[in-house]
């Protein structure tokens, strides 16, 4: 079976945000507005986290888009009492949403802090209905949510191949942030292909892990800034 992984370029990222705003329309990820955001209610499966270096005039911006890392050994599948996420045969932390309770387990044994609590029922304004994907559900209220790596898009590519009577192709599953990238910043693909990318680059001496010391495994990996 392949084990996707993803490879982020933090010399490429430019923070623009398009992947934040792929990742929440493909997933129906809910706005919550100011007065939430204010509460520190927000809903994001993915994130781009923002430092600065130096004083200014010179100051230096970096940014590191941040989403679950679908860890080898994830400390969030040990913790949740109804097996509401777990590490599937696809590598992929996969997340059961009418399963969870809402205890918020996972989201506190989760080092990376990339999980969001749906504190209230979704109501989409009427002009946001039809953006809603119809491959994905819309979560109620009171359960954890996170970055899934499109799993639906995977089905979709594994039917596909079924029905042409075909393996999967690299290429033929691609998450949403992935696709709409403009610095092509983002990679992905199966990391025991030894062909892949995705394989290659994360050999690379500028690949890193985020808090690898935890022993987390995670298979997102980031390609450190060349000065």
């Amino acid at each position: 079976m392949p084990r996707w992984g993803m490879v982020i370029d933090l010399n490429k990222c430019t923070g623009c945000g398009e992947c934040v705003a792929a990742c929440k329309v493909e997933n129906n990820v809910a706005i919550v507005g100011p007065e939430e955001s204010a509460n520190e209610r927000t809903m994001l499966w993915m994130n781009i986290l923002t430092t600065y270096e130096g004083e200014y005039p010179d100051v230096k911006v970096r940014h590191m888009p941040m989403l679950c890392m679908h860890c080898e050994n994830p400390p969030c599948t040990k913790v949740c009492p109804v097996r509401a996420t777990y590490l599937n045969e696809d590598g992929i932390v996969a997340q059961v949403f009418p399963q969870c309770i809402g205890c918020r387990y996972c989201q506190a044994a989760c080092p990376y802090t990339v999980k969001s609590f749906n504190w209230y029922k979704p109501e989409w304004p009427e002009e946001m209905k039809k953006a809603v994907n119809p491959d994905v559900s819309v979560r109620p209220d009171g359960v954890v949510e996170k970055c899934t790596f499109c799993i639906h898009r995977l089905q979709k590519a594994k039917e596909q191949a079924a029905a042409e009577k075909r393996e999967l192709q690299p290429g033929d599953y691609i998450p949403a942030c992935v696709e709409c990238c403009p610095t092509k910043a983002i990679y992905f693909g199966d990391f025991d292909d030894p062909k892949s990318e995705v394989n290659k680059l994360k050999r690379n001496p500028r690949a890193f892990q985020v808090l690898e010391d935890l022993g987390t495994e995670p298979k997102v990996y980031y390609l450190s800034e060349v000065e």
